[in-house]
């Protein structure tokens, strides 16, 4: 049997369908950190780039963290913050992959932010505040909804990332989906590597789909309306993507 046979083998196996660490349990361990760590990035990222953008001050930290977020290896994350988190409470390989992945969230979602609100027409943003908005009205009711858009994109942008790298957690004693693929190499089961590859990818496609679109979904709302009269018909200045 080759090595596509046991991988079709060890997926279609009932067993690995079932108990605590069947693909199901593994999946949901899986999708909780990820989810966790996003949500955690994106509510220390999104009050900073919408700051950031709106005031166009710190433009260095918004560029800066970018790069430096993909610049900086995932895996070397997890192993600096591995013997830093040894006496921190529950399972001994949370901690590390969850700072990494919470870190690995953030620049994308900062990014997208900064340049969505930077990227709003100036005249459109005076036009409103000559009507009497104030900055919260500026910022909630006409930046951050034109802003949407690369927003969610960035999101997207991060949530792929994280469900990628979140395998990682496995070398540090951590669950997910990469239990599969580093218990697979403990024993040379090619069959347990390859199927617990296929479904971090599958997991990752659909994250992507579901988050493309919501991004779509997102989008057409905003690429003509007008807010508050201040557009008077003209589109949406289009914005391009810095994810």
């Amino acid at each position: 049997m080759g090595v596509f046979g046991e991988i079709f083998s060890w997926l279609t196996d009932p067993v690995n369908w079932s108990g605590s660490r069947g693909i199901p349990i593994r999946t949901y361990e899986h999708l909780q950190m990820s989810v966790q760590s996003v949500a955690l990035g994106a509510l220390i990222a999104l009050p900073i780039g919408l700051f950031i953008g709106h005031t166009r001050r710190l433009e260095f930290l918004a560029v800066s963290t970018g790069n430096l977020g993909r610049a900086l290896p995932s895996f070397g994350i997890v192993a600096l913050t591995y013997s830093f988190t040894l006496s921190w409470p529950g399972n001994i390989g949370f901690w590390p992959t969850f700072i990494a992945l919470v870190l690995l969230a953030i620049p994308p979602v900062l990014t997208n932010t900064f340049v969505g609100i930077k990227g709003i027409d100036r005249d459109t943003l005076e036009a409103a505040r000559g009507m009497g908005m104030n900055e919260r009205d500026v910022i909630i009711g006409l930046e951050l909804p034109l802003a949407s858009p690369l927003i969610v994109a960035g999101l997207r942008t991060a949530a792929v990332q994280v469900v990628a790298t979140a395998t990682l957690g496995a070398f540090t004693g951590w669950g997910g989906l990469g239990r599969f693929i580093v218990d697979g190499f403990a024993v040379r089961d090619f069959g347990q590597i390859g199927g617990g590859a296929i479904v971090v990818a599958l997991v990752a496609i659909f994250t992507e789909v579901g988050l493309g679109g919501l991004e779509r979904l997102v989008t057409p709302k905003l690429s003509t309306a007008p807010k508050r009269g201040l557009l008077r018909g003209r589109a949406t200045p289009r914005l391009r993507s810095a994810a």
